[in-house]
């Protein structure tokens, strides 16, 4: 896959993305990027299903792509070059290789720590040792676990996770929820305990409303792990639906369904405004990216974006 590197145009104080995207050479965004007042890097990855190394060479698929020591270069080497970077997950840390058999997501939690993930949400493969097997590793994690949708009060998470959090990156206050799938019927009974699942367009707005209004938020960012679309069942609750069914969000980055999306799409949301949704398939082959640069009163003028490969051009 060759860098590529899209600026999409939008409305003073808008998310609103032209349709066409316009291709720019290196000069045109350090043009963007001085004339912006703040600019804000948002970096995320799903579904790594513990897959610590590289694919084989021989691997018919993926031939020697992915690996978490190579993500970890390429994230070093970005915050070397943006002071603004915010790293997210969304879900399925857990689960893929030996590693987790043998140890249980202790090692992901370390290396993700490792590489300064500044939050994550759950899967439901991250039930699959059960809320104990979980609660187990996660001293390891050195970043918070944002669940929404989950309402953990009656089991041994009670307390372990947020509904949100909000972080502040250069005067850029950015909140961030999460909500996730469906876990009966999916996931084992005695894993996810007596955990309550809640609707996710509701909770989603709940949140989106709070962060926006309430916490006077600039940019509101959803990790979703509810699927990016569903053909076979087009009602099943996806992102497609969390994002035309709700206002406020400005960012869905999604998991679950390993999509490959070529480049993040835009749907209309329900008050007509336009939603970013992204999600970068799995097992870390891909480092989604997406750069947004505000205006002085903090309007979003414009957003790049690269869902970049890891593979062995990636220098360790």
């Amino acid at each position: 896959m060759q860098r590529k590197e899209f600026l999409k145009y939008v409305g003073a104080g808008s998310l609103a993305l032209t349709l066409a995207p316009n291709l720019l050479l290196a000069d045109q965004l350090d043009s963007i990027n001085k004339k912006s007042a703040y600019k804000l890097t948002i970096l995320h990855t799903n579904d790594q299903h513990s897959r610590i190394e590289p694919f084989d060479s021989s691997y018919t698929k993926n031939p020697n792509q992915g690996g978490f020591a190579r993500r970890a270069s390429l994230i070093q080497q970005i915050r070397s070059e943006e002071k603004n970077v915010l790293l997210l997950d969304s879900g399925d840390i857990f689960q893929g290789t030996p590693y987790f058999n043998f140890f249980g997501g202790e090692l992901e939690f370390k290396l993700m720590s490792m590489m300064k993930y500044d939050a994550s949400t759950m899967g439901n493969h991250d039930f699959d040792n059960g809320l104990e097997g979980f609660l187990k590793v996660l001293p390891n994690a050195r970043f918070p676990f944002i669940c929404s949708n989950y309402d953990f009060k009656n089991t041994l998470l009670d307390g372990k996770t947020e509904a949100y959090k909000i972080f502040c990156k250069d005067g850029i206050k950015v909140g961030v929820f999460a909500v996730g799938i469906e876990l009966n019927g999916l996931v084992s009974k005695k894993n996810y305990a007596e955990t309550i699942y809640q609707n996710p367009i509701e909770i989603a707005q709940h949140y989106a409303d709070f962060l926006r209004k309430d916490k006077k938020c600039d940019l509101v960012i959803c990790l979703s792990h509810i699927g990016f679309d569903y053909k076979d069942d087009p009602a099943k609750i996806s992102d497609k639906h969390l994002a035309a069914k709700t206002s406020g969000i400005d960012l869905i980055l999604g998991g679950h369904t390993h999509t490959f999306l070529k480049e993040p799409l835009t749907f209309q949301n329900k008050a007509g405004k336009n939603v970013i949704v992204n999600q970068v398939g799995w097992a870390g082959i891909l480092l989604g990216r997406l750069d947004f640069y505000f205006d002085n009163q903090k309007d979003l003028k414009n957003i790049s974006w690269n869902n970049q490969l890891i593979d062995g051009n990636i220098i360790v």
